[in-house]
C-alpha cells in the first residue's frame, strides 16, 4: 500500500462514501491517480463501490 492508498483510505474512513471526483478534489489530486489507487484497494477487497451512486466506501464499514 502506497501513500496515495493511505490518503484515500483515511479520507473514506473520515468522510464516508465518496465519488472518484469528490476524492480527487478533496485530496487535490488528479482523478486518474485516485482511480489507480481505488482499483488497487478494490482488488484487495478493502474498498467497494455502489454502482448506482458511483460512490466508494471502505468494505468493512458497510458490512
Amino acid at each position: 500500500m502506497n501513500k496515495t492508498d493511505r490518503k484515500v483510505l483515511e479520507l473514506l474512513s473520515k468522510d464516508g462514501p465518496l465519488t472518484l471526483n469528490e476524492i480527487a478534489e478533496k485530496l487535490d489530486m488528479k482523478p486518474k491517480a485516485v482511480f489507480r489507487s481505488l482499483r488497487r484497494l478494490f482488488e484487495k477487497e478493502i474498498v467497494s463501490s455502489d454502482l448506482r451512486t458511483r460512490k466508494y466506501f471502505i468494505e468493512k464499514d458497510e458490512q
